[in-house]
């Protein structure tokens, strides 16, 4: 395993069971941004899992990422208030802008495109959540011209 995603101290202050597998991802995912995958086999024998049953459990929950976080990250709201004023419209925009889908990254690394369930923003709908700011009221072109005004690296121009 790579000294980059060492995570022996982490396995060594931990439970070696398999209950004790949520909080050894939690842990490992605060302190390097994302799961690696080659932490996965070192986890899975600690926690006496195969690599493919800590890999199902890591994927059912989209708390957990195998990717490093992507410098920008958008979340555009499809909870029922926001779907039905748009918000799927906005989610397309944002992602065309950049030629990103929902749950990909830009290829450089710039910019994520999330979807989520609900912001509690409902009043204020359609809405998106772009580095922890919630943007109100947000229209496919208002979309776009935010995508744009992160530029293709994902840097704000």
């Amino acid at each position: 395993m790579s000294e980059a995603f060492d995570i022996r101290d982490i396995l060594h202050a931990a439970g070696g069971r398999p209950h004790d597998l949520i909080g050894i991802l939690q842990t490992v995912q605060e302190r390097f941004g994302h799961i690696p995958p080659a932490a996965l086999p070192a986890i899975a024998r600690h926690v006496r899992m195969s690599p493919g049953e800590v890999f199902g459990v890591l994927s059912f929950y989209p708390g957990f990422s195998l990717r490093p976080p992507a410098r920008h990250v958008c979340e555009v709201c499809l909870g029922t208030a926001c779907h039905v004023r748009g918000g799927a419209a906005v989610a397309e925009s944002f992602g065309r802008a950049l030629g990103v889908s929902p749950g990909e990254a830009s290829s450089d690394g710039g910019v994520e495109l999330k979807t989520v369930n609900c912001l509690g923003c409902c009043a204020i709908g359609p809405v998106l959540r772009l580095d922890g700011r919630i943007e109100a009221r947000m229209t496919p072109s208002s979309a776009r011209d935010l995508a744009l005004g992160l530029g293709t690296d994902g840097r704000k121009t």
